[in-house]
C-alpha cells in the first residue's frame, strides 16, 4: 500500500519534469445565450487530434502542448462548434462561448468525443442529459431524475411508491446522493412518488456505479452527482409547467451581465386543494402536498475567481388535522469558490450545510405525541486539479464532515399515557484526503488510479454501551464533549484502465474499495421518512466493499450505436441485519438488536443504445445475484438480500415524427424482491400467531409496466416556447404488488387468505410547459 501511495504521489511529478518545454492552454467554456458553464465540453487541437480534453464540473479546461500555432475546436452537444486560432508561445488563456447550432443540415456535435465511451478509462459511469430526462414518460407527468436512472443497467428500482434505488446489489443507503455537493439523505417526496430533484433546476446528472473517482467517498455502491443550473447572465427568462397534480416555475437572469446571475425554481403539488372540496369531513381536514425551492446565484470577480451560492429547501406534509401528521424535508446550502491559480492549477473550495428532519404528530384520546429526528452535516471540501502535461492530470484534495444525528425526541402532553423520551445525540467527524492521477502511458492505453485515506471518529458527549451475548448492557462508558471514543482509519485504493483495441472497441478493467460509516436501519419493505440513520460506533463497524469489474465496449455505424457488456463482483464486509423482533424506533440500545455478516454481489450488465436519427433510445439488461450470510439467520447459510432482483430489463425509445411532434415509451420488467412470509400458524387464546422460519425465503410477484408519452411543441421562437406533454403511466393497467398480507379466513379458520395491495393502475396525465 505504501508503494502504491508513493507511485500515486511521485510518478506524476516525474512526468511533469518531461513537459517543462511545453506551454499550457486553459480557459472556461460557456453557453453564449445564458452564460452557463458547460460540463463535459470537448476541447481538441486540430493540428494534434490526439491532444484534447473535456471541461470539468465547473467548465474549466487545461491542455499542455509544444509551442506552435494551433486551432482549437470546442464543441458541445446541440451547439455550433467554435474554432479559435492560438499562437502558443507561452501559457495562454482562451475562454469560449458557444451558440446553439443552426438546423441547416444534420450536424451532430457531442459533449464528448463521439467514441468517448471507448476511450475513457472509467467504467460503470452513466451520464444523463436534460433531454433524456425530459422525454421519459413518468408518473403524473412530473420529470424525475431518480426514476430515469433506474432505466439504466445495474440500477434497480426499490418498487412503486419509493424513490430509493439499488446499484449492483447495494442497499438504498449505500448510494451517495449529492445536490451541488451537498448530501441529500432522503431524496423523495410524498413517500417516494416523486424525487426531490426538480428537473427545471438541473444542469448535469452523473452516476458512478462502484468505480467512483477518489474525490468521492462515504458510500459503498454509487454516487449520484446532480449539478444545478447556474442561471442566465445574459437576459431574464421565465419558464414553467402546469400539470394535473403539480406546477413548477423557473425564474433566472443576470445580476450583472457577463458577471453574475441568479436562479429561482419552485414546485408545488396541490392534491390538498382538491381534498378541501370533498364532502368527506376527514378528507377536508387532510394534508397531502409537498413543495420545494431551488436557489442559486454566482458572481465573477475577474477572470480567475468566481463565487457560487446555492440552496435547496423541500418539505412534505401528510396527515389529517387532529389525528396525525408527518412533516419531513431536506435543506441544503453550498458556498463555492472557484479560483484559477494558473493555467495548470484549478481550485474549488466549498462550505456545505445539509439538514434532514422529520416530525410526527399523533393525537389519540387525550394523548398528543410528537416525535422529531434530525441529521445535520457541516462540510468543508478543497478540491484541486493540476495539469501535468498533454496526457496527464492530477486531482487531489481534502474533505471534512461533522455529523450530528438526533435519533429521536418524543414529547407528550401532561397526563398522557406515554412518557416523554429523548434519545442521545450522536456526534462524529468524517475526514479524508485523496489523490488521483489520469494518465495516458502509451497509445491506446488510458489509466486512472488513486488513493483515498479516510478517518471516522466517534465523538462525545454521550454514553456508549457494550452488550453481552443476549443483548443486555454489560458496560457503559461516558465520554465528555469532543472526546474521541473510537476511530476507524481505512485506505481506499481505486484503479481503472482501458485498452483501445481499435477506433471502435475497447476493453476495460477496474477495482475499487469503498468504506461507509453512516448506516440506515429499516426493516420495512420500502424506505420511509422515519427510517433511522446511525453512525459507526464501538459496536457498529464500518461497512466495506471491494469491487472488481471488466467490460467490453463497441461502437457501430460511425459511432451512432453503442454496445457494452460489463461483469462485476463485489465482496462486502460488516453488512447489517436484524434479530427477529428487532425494535428499531425509539430504542436507545438499538445496536443490541443488530447482526452483522459478509455479503457478495455479482452480475452481468448489457447495454445497447441508438444515439442518432428520428428513433433514439436504449435497451438494458441486468442479470445479478446478491446474498448475505449472517450468524444466527437461516442456519448460518447464504440467503438472498432484499436487493436481490436477478433479472432486470428496461426498453426506452423516443421517436421524433416531425419538428413539433415526438413520442416516447418505456417498458420495464424485474424479478420480484425477496420477502419473508409465514410458513405456518398456531393459535394462542383463540388468536392466530404466524410462524416464520426462513429469512427472505419467498419472492414478490414479478414487476412489469409500460409507459407512453407524447409531446407537441405549439410555439417555438428564439425566446419563446410552449408545449403540451401527454403521458400514460402503466398503460396496460398492470396491478403490481406493493404489499402482500396474510390473515385467517373468518369462514374457515384452518385456511389463510393472502391479500395483494397495489398502488397504481393506469394513470393518464397532461402538462403544459412554457418559456419566455
Amino acid at each position: 500500500m505504501i508503494k502504491l501511495l508513493s507511485v500515486a504521489l511521485f510518478a506524476p511529478l516525474a512526468l511533469a519534469a518531461q513537459n517543462k518545454d511545453r506551454h499550457t492552454l486553459a480557459g472556461t467554456v460557456r453557453d453564449g445565450s445564458s452564460g452557463e458553464t458547460m460540463i463535459g465540453a470537448s476541447v481538441v487541437l486540430l493540428e494534434r487530434p490526439s491532444v484534447g480534453t473535456v471541461t470539468n464540473a465547473y467548465g474549466f479546461y487545461s491542455i499542455t502542448a509544444p509551442a506552435g500555432r494551433y486551432h482549437i475546436l470546442i464543441s458541445f452537444s446541440g451547439y455550433a462548434p467554435d474554432t479559435v486560432a492560438v499562437n502558443l508561445t507561452r501559457d495562454t488563456t482562451v475562454s469560449v462561448s458557444l451558440s446553439v447550432g443552426q438546423e441547416l443540415k444534420e450536424v451532430v456535435i457531442r459533449s464528448n468525443r463521439s467514441n468517448s465511451n471507448i476511450t475513457q478509462s472509467l467504467m460503470g459511469v452513466q451520464k444523463l442529459s436534460t433531454a433524456d430526462i425530459k422525454n421519459i414518460p413518468v408518473l403524473f407527468g412530473e420529470k424525475d431524475i431518480l426514476k430515469t436512472i433506474q432505466l439504466l443497467p445495474g440500477i434497480e428500482s426499490a418498487g412503486d411508491g419509493n424513490s430509493g434505488f439499488f446499484v449492483r446489489g447495494g442497499a438504498a443507503d449505500q448510494n451517495l446522493i449529492l445536490l451541488d455537493e451537498a448530501t441529500v439523505y432522503n431524496p423523495s417526496h410524498l413517500l417516494g412518488f416523486f424525487s426531490t430533484f426538480n428537473s427545471d433546476a438541473i444542469k448535469d446528472v452523473t452516476v458512478y456505479k462502484g468505480e467512483m473517482p477518489a474525490q468521492y467517498g462515504g458510500r459503498l455502491s454509487s454516487v449520484l452527482d446532480v449539478r444545478m443550473n447556474d442561471g442566465n447572465d445574459q437576459r431574464y427568462s421565465v419558464s414553467g409547467g402546469i400539470g394535473l397534480i403539480a406546477s413548477h416555475l423557473n425564474l433566472e437572469g443576470p445580476i450583472k451581465k457577463n458577471k453574475g446571475s441568479f436562479l429561482i425554481t419552485a414546485r408545488r403539488t396541490y392534491a390538498d386543494l382538491f381534498l378541501k372540496a370533498s364532502a368527506d369531513t376527514t378528507l377536508r381536514k387532510s394534508q397531502l402536498y409537498f413543495y420545494d425551492l431551488n436557489l442559486k446565484a454566482d458572481y465573477s470577480f475577474g477572470d480567475k475567481d468566481r463565487v457560487f451560492l446555492s440552496g435547496y429547501l423541500g418539505q412534505d406534509k401528510l396527515g389529517v388535522t387532529g389525528q396525525f401528521g408527518i412533516d419531513w424535508g431536506n435543506s441544503t446550502a453550498t458556498l463555492r469558490w472557484n479560483h484559477i491559480f494558473s493555467n495548470r492549477l484549478f481550485s474549488n473550495t466549498s462550505l456545505i450545510y445539509s439538514n434532514y428532519k422529520y416530525d410526527i404528530g399523533i393525537t389519540s384520546n387525550n394523548d398528543d405525541i410528537t416525535i422529531a429526528s434530525r441529521i445535520i452535516d457541516l462540510h468543508f471540501k478543497e478540491d484541486l486539479q493540476y495539469s501535468l502535461g498533454t496526457d496527464s492530470k492530477l486531482n487531489f484534495g481534502v474533505d471534512v464532515i461533522h455529523h450530528t444525528l438526533s435519533p429521536g425526541i418524543i414529547n407528550t402532553n401532561a397526563g398522557a399515557s406515554y412518557n416523554p423520551l429523548s434519545l442521545q445525540k450522536k456526534y462524529s467527524l468524517e475526514s479524508a484526503a485523496y489523490v488521483s492521477h489520469d494518465w495516458t502511458p502509451a497509445r491506446g492505453w488510458k489509466v486512472t488510479y488513486g488513493l483515498r485515506a479516510s478517518l471516522f471518529q466517534v465523538l462525545g458527549p454521550g454514553n456508549f454501551y457494550s452488550y453481552d451475548s443476549v443483548g443486555n448492557v454489560d458496560h457503559t462508558e461516558t465520554a465528555a464533549s469532543g472526546k474521541v471514543v473510537t476511530s476507524y482509519f481505512n485506505l481506499e485504493p481505486r484503479f481503472s484502465t482501458s485498452f483501445q483495441l481499435n477506433d471502435v472497441s475497447s476493453l476495460k478493467l477496474a477495482y475499487a474499495r469503498n468504506v461507509q460509516n453512516l448506516h440506515l436501519l429499516s426493516n420495512a419493505t420500502s424506505s420511509t421518512p422515519t427510517d433511522l440513520w446511525i453512525p459507526s460506533s464501538p459496536n457498529v463497524k464500518p461497512e466495506i466493499a471491494d469491487q472488481v469489474s471488466m467490460g467490453y465496449f463497441r461502437n457501430f455505424s460511425d459511432n451512432r450505436y453503442e454496445l457494452s457488456a460489463e461483469v462485476y463482483y463485489k465482496a462486502l464486509q460488516n453488512q447489517i441485519d436484524y434479530k427477529n423482533g428487532a425494535q428499531l424506533e425509539a430504542n436507545e440500545n438499538v445496536e443490541a438488536d443488530l447482526l452483522y455478516g459478509p455479503g457478495r454481489a455479482y452480475g452481468l450488465e448489457l447495454y445497447a443504445k441508438k444515439k442518432e436519427g428520428r428513433l433514439t433510445g436504449w435497451i438494458s439488461y441486468t442479470l445479478s445475484k446478491t446474498e448475505i450470510k449472517v450468524p444466527g439467520i437461516n442456519n448460518n447459510t447464504w440467503f438472498p438480500a432484499r436487493e436481490d432482483e436477478p433479472n432486470n430489463i428496461s426498453i426506452v425509445g423516443t421517436y421524433k415524427v416531425t419538428k413539433k411532434w415526438s413520442f416516447s415509451a418505456n417498458w420495464v420488467y424485474n424479478t420480484g424482491y425477496p420477502v419473508t412470509w409465514p410458513s405456518g400458524k398456531y393459535e394462542v387464546n383463540g388468536a392466530p400467531v404466524w410462524l416464520y422460519t426462513e429469512r427472505n425465503g419467498n419472492r414478490m410477484p414479478a414487476y412489469h409496466r409500460l409507459d407512453l408519452g407524447a409531446t407537441v411543441i405549439t410555439k417555438k421562437t428564439a425566446h419563446r416556447e410552449s408545449s403540451w406533454t401527454f403521458s400514460v403511466y402503466n398503460a396496460y393497467d398492470r396491478w403490481n404488488a406493493y404489499t402482500i398480507t396474510f390473515k385467517q379466513d373468518p369462514n374457515n379458520p384452518s385456511q389463510t387468505i393472502a391479500t395483494k395491495t397495489a398502488l397504481f393502475g393506469i394513470i393518464p396525465s397532461i402538462t403544459y410547459n412554457f418559456k419566455f
